[in-house]
């Protein structure tokens, strides 16, 4: 994908998150830090029922778009969904879970040349 739509792409997705009452939304820009995605989106889901639902309306709303080969991680998980789309790598905790992992924190921090490659 160009970065032109991948920039839209993580709008939209953002705003399904967002329109689904989804709790603090955030993006992380990668680029220059991982060779993974392009973008790690953050939410939270105020109960299981609340984050299952969020990443099944996700799931369906990019296929609506077009966007098929999405993989699902932590589909037996209670407290964490994992979304790849491919360019973008959406997150979706129980708020507890999300304080523990910190990924915001890992993610935002400048990450030293030498430790870019994965």
């Amino acid at each position: 994908m160009q970065t032109k739509q991948i920039n839209k792409l993580k709008m939209e997705i953002e705003k399904i998150l967002n329109d689904n009452k989804a709790l603090e939304v955030k993006s992380i820009n990668l680029k220059n830090k991982t060779s993974i995605a392009d973008f790690m989106i953050l939410a939270s889901g105020n109960s299981s029922r609340h984050i299952q639902a969020l990443s099944e309306i996700l799931i369906n709303e990019l296929k609506k778009k077009g966007i098929t080969n999405c993989h699902l991680e932590g589909q037996n998980s209670n407290d964490w969904k994992l979304i790849d789309a491919k360019d973008i790598i959406v997150h979706i905790f129980h708020p507890e879970k999300r304080k523990f992992y910190d990924l915001e924190r890992m993610w935002s921090e400048l990450i030293p040349k030498e430790r870019l490659t994965i």
